[in-house]
């Protein structure tokens, strides 16, 4: 096991709580005639640690060069150009090409309409955005937020970064402004080519509600924790403090049971008081089997008692 103290020491990840907010662009929010200056800040941020590539015989990073394929050779910055490939060959774009496109703008969000936010199948979201007033002017921010939340409507809008354009939502939570970018209509993929075609008994519909119902809860984000990066920075700790790696527990296949078997025994795991037909079928079944062991017992007794009668 080889450890390299000459590098940074491993460090605890940041949580959005304990960072300062910084706006990663300052734009307009424009609706009808109204203009809500705004700033924009990530309201999301990766926990997982990168796990980068390393020579394992000193540590040195991993580094990937530039090189063309054809002459294999590094290629400088200077002459790299953008492309795309094709059917007919590639296709290259020098400056003039790039500028002769239209350019989107970030200066602005445009409002395109007002739709009921439960329209909106959740599959075309992609990253959620705060927005938080610009300019010191929270008049106008003020208003459009509250607006959303009366009307019960979220604010359609096109929304540009980095150069890409793209269709948002934009709604109010908590007296804030959320704006959750989406994919355009071409990019969702729907579920036709998957062909769900099955007959369910009674008994399993059934079942399957009172394991919903067993398992029901409330939304509480703070319960769920991501168990693998935990298990991570455990790893990197044992590491650096020389002691062997954590032993993973055992992963245990489950038996191949029943549809029915496998709902009834969730049924029992979520919830044991929820299953009671099948614990008081148990029972009689004993009774039933020691029952059924008596009267077994008695008949023997009686022949054998016939049997001696007869002979004597």
């Amino acid at each position: 096991m080889n450890i390299h103290l000459s590098h940074p020491p491993h460090q605890a990840r940041c949580h959005p709580e304990s960072m300062a907010m910084r706006s990663i662009l300052n734009t307009t929010l424009v609706f009808g005639l109204v203009r809500v200056p705004v700033k924009v800040y990530s309201a999301t941020s990766s926990h997982d640690l990168n796990l980068h590539q390393y020579h394992a015989e000193d540590a040195g990073r991993i580094r990937y060069e530039k090189r063309c394929e054809v002459e294999d050779e590094v290629v400088p910055s200077e002459e790299i150009v953008k492309g795309v490939e094709t059917k007919r060959g590639v296709v290259l774009f020098d400056e003039d090409d790039m500028a002769s496109l239209p350019q989107p703008s970030s200066r602005e969000i445009e409002t395109l309409a007002f739709v009921p936010g439960d329209q909106i199948d959740p599959i075309y979201y992609e990253k959620t955005y705060y927005l938080g007033p610009g300019d010191g002017k929270t008049g106008p921010y003020a208003l459009l937020c509250q607006a959303l939340e009366d009307a019960g409507r979220v604010a359609l809008v096109r929304f540009t970064m980095r150069q890409r354009e793209s269709l948002a939502t934009v709604r109010p939570r908590d007296d804030v402004l959320v704006l959750e970018t989406m994919m355009w209509p071409d990019e969702v993929t729907l579920p036709t080519a998957l062909d769900v075609d099955a007959s369910l008994s009674a008994k399993e519909m059934e079942l399957a509600q009172v394991l919903i119902d067993a398992q029901t809860g409330e939304w509480r984000p703070e319960e769920y924790s991501d168990d693998f990066q935990a298990a991570l920075e455990e790893l990197i700790e044992a590491k650096r403090a020389g002691k062997p790696a954590p032993k993973a527990k055992p992963e245990r296949l489950a038996k191949v049971i029943s549809l029915v078997d496998a709902l009834e025994k969730s049924v029992e795991r979520a919830d044991p008081d929820r299953a009671p037909a099948k614990k008081a079928a148990r029972k009689s079944a004993k009774k039933a089997a020691k029952k059924t062991a008596r009267k077994s017992t008695a008949k023997k007794t009686a022949k054998k008692a016939a049997a001696r009668r007869g002979s004597g």
